[in-house]
């Protein structure tokens, strides 16, 4: 997928953040675009960006956590477009609190949509990637992917399982000659909406000692990359046919400290929020 020229691409998630950024640097590629979102008017401002492109693009508000409307998305998207070369499978939301806390409805929530979402996408656009004669699936996954953090065991339960899921995708498309690939992203602290969005249990604010609202200012100032930033990063990635893109220095940090320290990294990383409430 070296040339994205006059190919078709579909991302979940694109009415705002890393999925609106893809949508725009796709078409300056001169792609074709099916675009979804489950938010309708983040949907409408992304088309608004894309009016100066001369590509097709076409939307859908859609759900990823329901899989019929996810399959009949991909069937529509080829009925629009006459065929399909890549999915973006970037939408996601977040989840934070103790274990004991969160409930087993908070964590089938966060696994609907960002684990499940990753795989009926991949599986209702698989077949037609395959017949377009070159095909890319693109998961996202997260630097919570690649380590764990205390209050965040959905979120990285789901992360985790993304990667765990693309990884041996990878291999299965290449133990079986396919002319379609897969690159699983993990991006560090990026400028979106998935904080705001996110489902905060007050076991978190207790053990951190803040504010939901002082608590998402903070976790956004780590936020240090633009979605745009990300999107070029991606899609070099996939131009490269890389098996995993890391996206900033953070994520390099933490991936690197899960190599070394493999079991450590859990220590430092408790010892910091702990730090941290004592200090607020």
């Amino acid at each position: 997928m070296k040339n994205l020229k006059n190919k078709v691409a579909a991302v979940t998630g694109a009415g705002s953040g890393i999925g609106q950024a893809l949508a725009i640097n796709l078409a300056k590629s001169g792609c074709d675009l099916a675009l979804s979102d489950i938010d309708k008017k983040g949907l409408s401002e992304t088309l608004k960006q894309l009016k100066p492109f001369s590509v097709k693009v076409t939307q859908q508000v859609l759900d990823v956590s329901n899989k019929k409307a996810v399959y009949e998305w991909a069937d529509k998207v080829v009925k629009d477009h006459g065929k399909v070369n890549l999915i973006f499978n970037n939408a996601g939301v977040a989840l934070s609190g103790t274990v004991d806390a969160l409930s087993l409805e908070d964590y089938e929530w966060i696994m609907n949509i960002n684990f499940w979402g990753v795989v009926y996408g991949t599986k209702a656009f698989l077949p037609y990637l395959e017949k377009s004669g070159e095909g890319h699936v693109v998961n996202i996954s997260s630097v919570f992917g690649l380590t764990s953090q205390p209050l965040m065991s959905g979120y990285n339960a789901s992360k985790f399982a993304v990667r765990g899921f693309t990884e041996s995708l990878r291999q299965d498309l290449e133990i079986t000659n396919s002319n379609v690939s897969t690159t699983c992203i993990h991006p560090g602290g990026i400028k979106t909406n998935i904080a705001k969005s996110s489902r905060m249990d007050d076991s978190a604010l207790e053990v951190i000692g803040s504010t939901r609202e002082r608590s998402l200012v903070e976790f956004e100032r780590m936020f240090i990359h633009t979605p745009d930033s990300a999107a070029k990063t991606i899609l070099k990635g996939v131009r490269k046919n890389d098996r995993r893109v890391l996206i900033g220095l953070d994520a390099r940090v933490f991936d690197g400290m899960a190599r070394v320290f493999p079991a450590g990294y859990q220590w430092l990383f408790t010892k910091a929020v702990k730090w941290k409430s004592k200090s607020a």
